[in-house]
């Protein structure tokens, strides 16, 4: 395929299937033209320095470069948020052909194939996200079209609009001279909506035989999982009680019940405490012992090998670990990213009201719109959401009454901080104070926890070495 004495070739910018020779310049996009002053090939840039290479004489391609973390064709000719939309078509000639369309002054980018959208889109996702609008304008098939709903689930609704095509793509288009026809698609296309509105007898008897709706990890502790049946996909489970108590440290519990019993990865943001802190007391349920406290003999590699036994593999645990307050909307686009992106099935967020505590705005209606905005999102893409609020001197979660109101379970944990034994101070009583998985009646007292002192871990009463 490629000539012997490749050096003599000449690279030029050349006009192929519509595009010209001006819109191949944009996008530093060249024809490879071999000794005999034959074009032999186009090749691609990307950021990065990888290239994709067509042969002209088949459609075949080759590249040259780390093209896999190469992410989206073009990108880098357009800074972040320039223009108020972009496009994102499947494949290099179909940018330069919507581009040229487009009159050679908008955004437009590729993926690099429908089988990779969702990779390359998750690369460039900052960029991407930096714009207030993205018009997903992939080929008219059925890959094209999976491809464009499976990316559009990483960003929020408000932003992603579907072009609807009835040729199969931008250089079809181009070629046939119906360039005001892709623009009037381009303009009639409609903001994504996500799937789940179902109609027909098949959509029914497929709904019914879904069974991932009822997967679900088990709480570590025996009422409480009895009572509840495990947290659930597409649930909000909120664990509240005053401060102090040790929510935290049940949440902790159930994190590590989740990467013990789920093949999922599962995805972390604490807010009250640093990366080192999340890591060790992960490290320390899966040792029973302390290995976060000062005094504690464990050493780092115990705490990676305890970690790698409980994790099993790179990828299968994320942690947010920005330390403190952080603007709320950026925590949703976070969560969205890390179940969209990465695969997250368990999201745990400790704890909602932090999220409100520095920044000037009202409490309540910010509260209000961030515990609707969550409950959106996990019914959107069927995770299950384990989250924290503290509640004020009349058991009610602080801030906004809405954050109870979206939970499916919500568990109440409380504690005698002065009682005159060790033992009465070391337990916490569970309480379920709603159940929608179990029809709201198996509610009330769920049992006693004891926390062990030696070994650092919640336990239920009656096993407990406190005792």
């Amino acid at each position: 395929m490629l000539p012997s004495d490749d050096g003599a070739c000449t690279y030029e910018y050349l006009p192929w299937r519509g595009v010209t020779q001006e819109t191949m310049a944009a996008y530093s996009v060249k024809t490879k033209v071999d000794t005999r002053g034959e074009p032999h090939s186009i090749v691609f840039p990307y950021a990065g320095g990888a290239e994709k290479h067509r042969l002209l004489a088949a459609k075949q391609f080759w590249a040259k470069g780390t093209i896999s973390s190469a992410g989206l064709f073009g990108r880098e000719k357009f800074a972040a948020g320039s223009a108020k939309a972009v496009t994102v078509t499947e494949g290099e000639l179909d940018t330069l052909s919507a581009y040229q369309i487009f009159g050679s002054k908008y955004p437009v980018a590729s993926v690099q194939s429908a089988s990779t959208a969702l990779r390359d889109c998750t690369k460039d996702y900052e960029w991407l996200n930096s714009f207030e609008k993205i018009y997903l304008c992939f080929d008219n098939d059925d890959p094209g079209e999976k491809a464009a709903s499976t990316v559009a689930k990483l960003f929020g609704y408000s932003k992603v609009y579907i072009v609807k095509l009835q040729l199969k793509d931008a250089n079809e288009y181009l070629q046939a001279g119906k360039q005001k026809e892709f623009i009037n698609a381009w303009y009639s296309a409609r903001r994504y909506l996500p799937d789940g509105v179902l109609s027909t007898f098949q959509d029914f008897r497929e709904a019914l035989g879904d069974k991932a709706e009822c997967e679900a990890i088990p709480y570590p502790f025996r009422t409480l999982q009895e009572k509840t049946g495990g947290v659930h996909l597409g649930e909000v489970v909120l664990i509240d009680a005053f401060e102090g108590v040790g929510k935290t440290e049940l949440m902790r519990a159930i994190e590590h019940s989740a990467l013990k019993h789920s093949k999922h990865p599962v995805g972390i943001i604490h807010l009250e405490e640093n990366k080192q802190r999340t890591l060790k007391g992960l490290a320390g349920l899966e040792l029973k012992q302390p290995c976060h406290l000062d005094e504690s003999s464990t050493s780092d590699e115990e705490v990676i090998k305890a970690l790698e036994q409980l994790i099993t593999k790179d990828d299968r645990l994320y942690i947010y670990s920005h330390y403190g307050s952080d603007d709320p909307d950026t925590i949703v686009e976070i969560i969205r990213f890390l179940v969209s992106a990465c695969g997250c099935k368990y999201i745990f967020l400790d704890h909602i009201t932090m999220l409100v505590t520095a920044h000037d705005r009202p409490e309540r209606e910010t509260l209000d719109r961030l515990s609707t905005l969550l409950a959106m999102l996990v019914e959107e893409l069927n995770f299950a959401l384990v989250m924290i609020s503290h509640i004020n001197d009349d058991g009610k979660t602080r801030g906004s009454r809405s954050i109870s109101q979206i939970a499916k379970t919500r568990i109440h944990l409380s504690r005698d901080l002065e009682a005159e034994s060790l033992a009465d101070r070391l337990t916490t009583k569970v309480t379920i104070k709603k159940n929608r998985f179990r029809g709201g009646g198996d509610t009330g007292p769920a049992g006693s926890l004891a926390f062990n002192t030696e070994t650092f871990c919640l336990e239920d009463r009656q096993q407990s070495g406190t005792m």
